[in-house]
C-alpha cells in the first residue's frame, strides 16, 4: 500500500484538487465581471461522507454521561441552533445582466487560498509524520 492509498492523504489530495478547481472558477468569475449577462459560478462544497462510509464502519452516537449529581448534562445538537447558514435572497445585478460582485468573489478567493494552504500544510505534516514513524528522518 502506497502513501496515496491512505484515507487521510487521499482525502487531503481530493481537497487540494477541489480548491484548485474552485480557484479556476473564481478566477473566471472575476475575469468576466464586465461581461454582459454573465452569472457567477461556484463549486458545491466537497463532501467526504460517501468516502468515509466506504472506508470506515458507522460510529455510534457519543453522548455525555452524568456520573455525579453535580455534573451538567450534555446538550444534543438540535435544529434550533443559532448558527445557521443564511441563503442569499437578493443579488446585485447590473443593467447589463451581469451578476458578479467583485467583493464577494475576492472574499471567496481569499478563503479558498487559506483553506488550500491549510490542506497542503496538513498533507506535508502527515507525510513527515509517516517518514518519522518509518525512521527515514
Amino acid at each position: 500500500m502506497g502513501f496515496a492509498d491512505l484515507p487521510i492523504l487521499s482525502m487531503l489530495k481530493s481537497r487540494m484538487l477541489w480548491h484548485e478547481d474552485r480557484q479556476r472558477i473564481l478566477a473566471e468569475n472575476v475575469s468576466n465581471s464586465d461581461t454582459p449577462g454573465y452569472t457567477a459560478r461556484d463549486l458545491s462544497p466537497l463532501r467526504f461522507n460517501e468516502h468515509m462510509q466506504a472506508v470506515t464502519r458507522p460510529v455510534a452516537m457519543v453522548s455525555l454521561q452524568q456520573t455525579a449529581p453535580g455534573h451538567i448534562a450534555g446538550a444534543a445538537i438540535s435544529d434550533d441552533s443559532p448558527f445557521r447558514a443564511e441563503a442569499k435572497t437578493g443579488y446585485e445585478i447590473r443593467p447589463t445582466g451581469n451578476a458578479v460582485s467583485l467583493e464577494d468573489e475576492m472574499m471567496k478567493v481569499a478563503a479558498n487560498q487559506m483553506d488550500y494552504q491549510a490542506a497542503t500544510a496538513l498533507y506535508t505534516r502527515s507525510l513527515a509524520l509517516l517518514k518519522t514513524a518509518m525512521g527515514k528522518r
